[in-house]
């Protein structure tokens, strides 16, 4: 059988308030207690009962992640930083995708709410009016990426505009004049974003009108907006992604198309996901540290839990440029 908190009372000669409040690291008990305590808790084995503390507590130590989707490199990386830090913490974490509708999110962010201590909310579903009717008031939530003003939640965002912007005018920068961009999926915050960092720096260039090829943030949009080249008068000579995924995808139907990059055409993504560096040429990006991101969140949404009363706070995280053979520009070889 399992070490009860009364056994280990009664093996360190003390009280079974005093057990609790010595595992519970509280100052009103005396450091000899304490080492009696971890010694005896240490002998026997003991476990504490994660629900029985949670009625005291009101904790379950758990804390939710909702996010558009669980699939890809970039999900992947912001996830781990996550856990990472979740562990740091002593916290499990719970992670959903909602990807299709608003129902869709409205209904993960109602089955977690009820489970969790505090959550992270990535969607570009999630407006105010959502989150308002889903989650309890009380409940401490960090945004990520979400496109909701106002001072209720705490949230962190990536420049995406001044990521895409600066990616923009190096192409600029490198002589390229006819720029087309495929654009993330529409409604989505990040891809709006850094279209507007696009369309910013062209203007601000006078350089020649945009080119807009649509895709989704997958490979196979990147791969079909390649192919569409075969539709334009002029070829650009520069193609700009709206993150990495679909510029790896873009950079093989360049080579169906027998184009060159960066000979014929210049490329580069955005996110600089793990692959980047890897594909033939390597590609230019901007960098977002993305595990750091999970990680970030994730000590946002403690400090909220730890703090409720706290005055949220909204936090941007800054992008760099990564330059590597895919643009023509000096290759960096980090």
């Amino acid at each position: 059988m399992n070490a009860t908190i009364k056994d280990v009372a009664r093996a360190a000669g003390v009280s079974v308030a005093s057990v609790s409040r010595a595992l519970n690291g509280r100052d009103n008990v005396t450091e000899d207690t304490r080492r009696r305590v971890l010694e005896a808790a240490a002998r026997l084995r003991y476990t504490p009962n994660d629900a029985a503390r949670s009625l005291i507590t009101r904790r379950t130590r758990t804390v939710g992640a909702v996010l558009p989707d669980l699939y890809g490199e970039f999900f992947s990386e912001l996830m781990r930083g996550m856990d990472a830090a979740a562990r740091a913490h002593g916290l499990h974490l719970l992670v959903a995708g909602a990807r299709g509708s608003a129902e869709e999110t409205a209904g993960a962010l109602r089955a977690l709410s009820g489970r969790v201590d505090g959550l992270l909310v990535m969607s570009p579903h999630a407006d105010a009016q959502l989150l308002g009717a889903t989650l309890p008031a009380a409940l401490p939530t960090v945004l990520m990426n979400t496109p909701v003003a106002g001072r209720r939640y705490r949230s962190l965002s990536i420049d995406n505009h001044g990521g895409a912007r600066a990616m923009t005018r190096h192409l600029l920068g490198l002589g390229h004049r006819r720029i087309a961009f495929i654009a993330g999926p529409v409604g989505n915050f990040d891809a709006a974003e850094r279209l507007r960092g696009y369309r910013d720096a062209l203007g601000r260039a006078r350089a020649g009108g945009e080119t807009l090829l649509q895709g989704d943030f997958s490979e196979e949009s990147g791969y079909r907006a390649a192919l569409r080249l075969r539709e334009l008068e002029r070829r650009p000579d520069a193609i700009f992604a709206a993150n990495d995924t679909m510029a790896i995808g873009c950079l093989f139907g360049l080579g169906e198309l027998g184009l060159r990059v960066p000979e014929d055409v210049a490329l580069a993504g955005f996110d600089d996901i793990p692959t980047a560096r890897y594909v033939t040429p390597p590609l230019s990006t901007v960098r977002v540290r993305i595990a750091e991101l999970g990680t970030r969140a994730l000590e946002s949404l403690a400090a909220a839990i730890a703090a409720p009363q706290a005055a949220p706070r909204a936090e941007r995280v800054g992008c760099s440029l990564v330059i590597r053979r895919s643009c023509g520009g000096m290759p960096d070889t980090s």
